[in-house]
């Protein structure tokens, strides 16, 4: 074997320099001791003028205490802690007027050190910018819950949330309404001026569910031209002033946009849990057929169920 070192310490400091990402040398106390690599002008910025300072001189109370737990546990762990984490503009100090505006993500690699740095134990913490990975997450989510018409859940993640709704139900008994309506003849709409002036009309009362129905709500398209909007921690009793102000607002909206809308409002059904309930599917089932009592009844209108 070579005794002699492979690289000199000129040269060993040539390369942690070179690394892409940055690799902060952090004390227990969370202050900044050495400060390598960060090359990549893409996604870093020079961080020299951290060096000396603690995590709680640069960022938030909050944001501190999330990296001194951090380093917490990797000192605890003794083995490599990665951790997903967010920057905004919001979380580091003197930053009001500078910076992104947007979201930055990163993940962090905090390996422990087997000997200490300045009298404290310490962690090398490399942090790799990842906030392209997390938009391309994002977009592959709304692709998979969001319906591309309306802009509201599609009828797979309205499933997902029901069953949600449902086993919560189950454990605590907490109330949940459920409205689901469609659009009085809108197979006439479709006939007199076109498929397009159809997916007005659908586009229009999405944004209308968006803007009048309450944050905690979930709206969504079942398909076609009928929606469904999960009310939760709400009676039935609470829900129906709710439904029938959207009911109105909606062929207001519609009939203000002219002859497409010319006479097009909803009819729905106010369903809620019930006790004996096997799944999230009997609370649809009551809604459905509650819409079609509506239907029978003259439309425009909002049918409880029984």
């Amino acid at each position: 074997m070579r005794d002699e070192t492979l690289f000199s310490g000129n040269q060993l400091a040539s390369l942690l320099n070179a690394l892409p990402d940055p690799a902060f040398i952090l004390t227990r106390s969370g202050r900044y001791m050495s400060i390598f690599g960060g090359i990549d002008v893409r996604y870093y910025h020079d961080g020299s003028h951290l060096i000396g300072k603690t995590v709680r001189d640069v960022l938030t109370p909050d944001k501190a205490g999330w990296f001194l737990k951090e380093i917490e546990t990797a000192l605890a762990w003794r083995a490599l802690h990665i951790v997903e984490y967010s920057l905004v503009q919001g979380d580091i100090k003197g930053l009001a007027t500078s910076g992104p505006s947007y979201r930055l993500w990163f993940e962090g690699r905090i390996q422990a050190l087997d000997f200490q740095v300045d009298g404290e134990d310490a962690v090398l913490w490399v942090a790799s910018n990842i906030t392209a990975r997390k938009e391309l997450e994002v977009q592959l989510r709304m692709l998979s819950e969001v319906d591309s018409l309306s802009g509201l859940l599609n009828r797979r993640k309205l499933m997902s949330v029901l069953e949600e709704h449902f086993d919560t139900f189950q454990r605590y008994a907490t109330p949940m309404a459920m409205l689901i309506f469609d659009i009085d003849h809108f197979k006439r709409v479709n006939d007199e001026h076109g498929h397009l002036a159809g997916d007005v009309v659908i586009k229009t009362t999405a944004e209308v569910c968006q803007r009048e129905l309450r944050t905690t709500d979930s709206p969504a398209r079942l398909g076609g031209d009928e929606f469904v909007v999960l009310m939760p921690h709400t009676t039935c009793e609470q829900a129906t002033p709710i439904a029938e102000r959207l009911r109105q607002r909606i062929a207001e909206t519609l009939q203000g946009l002219g002859r497409i809308g010319e006479a097009v409002t909803i009819s729905g059904g106010l369903a809620c849990f019930h006790a004996g309930d096997g799944s999230c599917e009997d609370v649809l089932k009551r809604g459905d057929d509650a819409l079609y009592q509506a239907k029978r009844a003259g439309r425009n209108r909002i049918v409880p169920a029984s």
